[in-house]
């Protein structure tokens, strides 16, 4: 498939990268600087433009890969035609394409990408979804020659995941980094927590998450949770979070 890419981020560069090496063809590369364009471009063997109405024409599909306030922009910039246009957003709606284009879907690939990580494309969950049967055959067959896990998920569906991406990833993460700031405090390195976290990430593989919760909380042992209370009293913040998160996870286990 002939694909235009509009983008050169983190998403972007990751799944160009994927596509190329399972054979599909790009035309052209966008971004909105030259340097970002030029280096995704010079890995996927292509053209690159910083200017909108010098995309090439040639392409079968358009992927639009920037930050959700760019999308619109993006596709009120030129006419379209007949070409299919997806984005690749958790959160935005199919129908922002309706007063643009003929032809148009989502190619959502629910993972968290970094432009220095590689990743298994094989095992990410592609959710697609589009205007039409046509394009919804067209976008699966994109989507297979890259990974094994094809799912067909409207955009309230979409948005729902998205939400649970947020906690499970993104409110995740920033944990790890209070507990890097915390063990930073006491001259401990975040290196003591990793197995910690490998092993927690692991048993989700087998129990769900609810049956695999362990932790003061869950026990409602009060002398630890206030000792740890006490600990955090120069971070009020952290201390209101720990409070609330504690509360929420007892009185789902009560």
């Amino acid at each position: 498939m002939k694909i235009c890419l509009i983008g050169a981020g983190n998403l972007a560069t990751r799944l160009g990268m994927a596509l190329s090496e399972k054979g599909h063809q790009f035309v052209q590369v966008w971004s909105r600087t030259a340097k970002s364009a030029s280096d995704l471009a010079t890995k996927l063997n292509c053209s690159y433009t910083t200017d909108l109405s010098a995309l090439s024409n040639e392409s079968a599909i358009y992927i639009i890969a920037v930050s959700d306030m760019a999308i619109e922009p993006v596709l009120s910039s030129r006419s379209w035609g007949d070409a299919l246009i997806v984005h690749t957003a958790g959160s935005i709606p199919m129908d922002i394409f309706a007063p643009y284009c003929t032809n148009y879907g989502v190619f959502y690939p629910f993972q968290t990408f970094s432009i220095e990580r590689e990743v298994d494309f094989s095992q990410i969950p592609v959710c697609i979804e589009a205007n039409t049967s046509q394009n919804i055959d067209f976008l699966k067959n994109m989507a297979q020659s890259i990974s094994q896990n094809i799912r067909l998920v409207d955009s309230g569906q979409r948005l729902q995941i998205h939400l649970a991406a947020v906690f499970v990833c993104n409110f995740v993460n920033h944990f790890y980094s209070i507990g890097e700031e915390l063990l930073a405090e006491k001259g401990i390195g975040f290196e003591i927590l990793k197995p910690l976290i490998l092993e927690t990430a692991a048993k989700i593989t087998d129990h769900s998450p609810q049956s695999s919760q362990t932790g003061p909380a869950i026990r409602n042992d009060k002398n630890v949770m206030d000792k740890h209370l006490s600990m955090l009293a120069d971070h009020p913040d952290l201390k209101n979070l720990y409070a609330l998160v504690s509360e929420r996870i007892n009185q789902t286990h009560k």
